[in-house]
């Protein structure tokens, strides 16, 4: 069982620290147990305990499974790319119950994640049931912050130990980013939950599709194929299912896009590409979840 790594971090945040601090937040000693700052120098209060007993904190055979009955959690993992420092909200109120909000990361090594509370639900702590990681005591203060480093590649299943049982659970997945070999179609796909850096090829017989609302990131909110790979000349068309709301078709760095934003599972927009090049374009209104896709011209 790995031992706590003193990268781990647990912070006070205020409103006043988030003017000047990194996310919001201000660092105390290393080794310090989940205690809010103001009460760093006496003993405990109504807002923190000493998590009683030892509770089994083994980590599960299925990671699938023990995520199952996890509140909030819809079966699609949040994506993060290099450089992020992804925030995990401690205590979020979902179908009366307490969740960790998103439940399930995924994010590259070298990864600071950071756990916001909420101040609902009282008590909470965030611990890893293989002992990588661990906040401490329990605290139920609004503002409070843990972080933690992931230097390792591996699946980091955590609970908040009063809650546990009630279903607040959570996993960190570090995984190395999909890669197809074009560094701008990876670091624009990063964050797309629907990429697993595979590269369509166009077989050149008619125009290639792509459809707008397949199924990804969270719902209906993905390209298929997220990368197509196209000889120049080749006309793209991109057709809706009219499922996951209003999309378009924008493209970063190009005057080219569709018209407005379409429901309709008619709407289609086709683009002839001539040039070589990498295309990198989005769905404006589902961007910050990760609809997005790239066309290879080659």
């Amino acid at each position: 069982m790995r031992q706590p790594s003193t990268r781990r971090r647990f912070l006070q945040c205020t409103a006043l620290a988030g003017l000047t601090a990194v996310a919001g937040c201000t660092s105390t000693d290393e080794t310090a147990q989940a205690v809010p700052a103001a009460d760093a120098e006496t003993s405990p209060s109504s807002t923190t305990q000493t998590t009683t007993g030892t509770p089994e904190r083994t980590p599960p055979e299925s990671l699938s499974e023990w995520l199952a009955d996890a509140n909030g959690y819809d079966g699609e993992r949040r994506r993060y790319g290099i450089r992020s420092r992804p925030r995990i909200a401690v205590g979020h109120p979902t179908d009366d119950s307490l969740a960790f909000s998103p439940p399930v990361i995924e994010v590259p090594p070298m990864t600071t994640v950071i756990w916001d509370w909420t101040g609902h639900g009282g008590q909470h702590n965030v611990v890893a049931l293989d002992g990588t990681f661990d906040s401490g005591r329990t605290n139920a203060q609004d503002g409070t912050c843990y972080t933690y480093l992931f230097e390792e590649t591996g699946s980091y299943a955590y609970v908040s130990e009063p809650h546990r049982e009630d279903g607040m659970k959570g996993a960190v997945l570090v995984r190395e980013p999909p890669s197809t070999g074009y560094e701008a179609v990876d670091e624009w796909l990063a964050t797309s939950g629907s990429f697993d850096g595979t590269v369509t090829d166009h077989d050149g017989s008619g125009p290639a599709t792509v459809t707008v609302g397949a199924a990804g990131n969270g719902g209906n909110f993905a390209f298929s194929p997220p990368v197509l790979r196209i000889a120049p000349g080749t006309t793209v068309r991109w057709e809706w299912t009219g499922d996951g709301g209003g999309h378009n078709v924008v493209f970063e760095d190009h005057d080219i896009g569709s018209d407005g934003i379409d429901h309709e599972p008619s709407a289609t927009f086709e683009h002839t590409f001539e040039a070589d090049g990498i295309y990198r374009y989005y769905c404006a209104p589902h961007e910050a979840i990760g609809q997005r896709g790239a066309i290879i011209v080659e």
